[in-house]
């Protein structure tokens, strides 16, 4: 089966730095549109970024857009977030899923989950 496993969350500083990971199995990585999405606590489910999987087109929510970046390693079959300049507000939990930019988020497969926290 879609299995997908975060990993490199954190505690970090205003401003600091983290790169989220997500290693994945049991789809064609290459071949499906990916997302990484958070939820803070008391708050619905948010879209970060997403990647197409044709031409590796990115989109990102207005909220991160120049400070994270989504990227692929297709022969590791991993996904990868690029978090600079973190803000108190990007605290939440990350998770990776199998699921484009305007797929419903739902029924999709993702993570656990990896834990962000921005605190001085």
């Amino acid at each position: 089966g879609v299995w997908l496993q975060e990993s490199g969350g954190g505690v970090v500083e205003p401003g600091g730095s983290l790169k989220l990971s997500c290693t994945t199995s049991g789809f064609s990585f290459a071949y499906f549109d990916l997302s990484w999405v958070r939820q803070a606590p008391g708050k619905e489910l948010e879209r970060v970024a997403s990647v197409h999987y044709r031409g590796a087109k990115t989109v990102y929510a207005d909220s991160v857009k120049g400070r994270f970046t989504i990227s692929r390693d297709i022969p590791g079959n991993t996904l990868h977030l690029q978090l600079n300049g973190l803000k108190t507000e990007d605290t939440a939990m990350y998770y990776c899923t199998k699921a484009g930019w305007n797929d419903a988020l739902g029924p999709a497969a993702r993570g656990q989950g990896t834990q962000v926290t921005v605190s001085s």
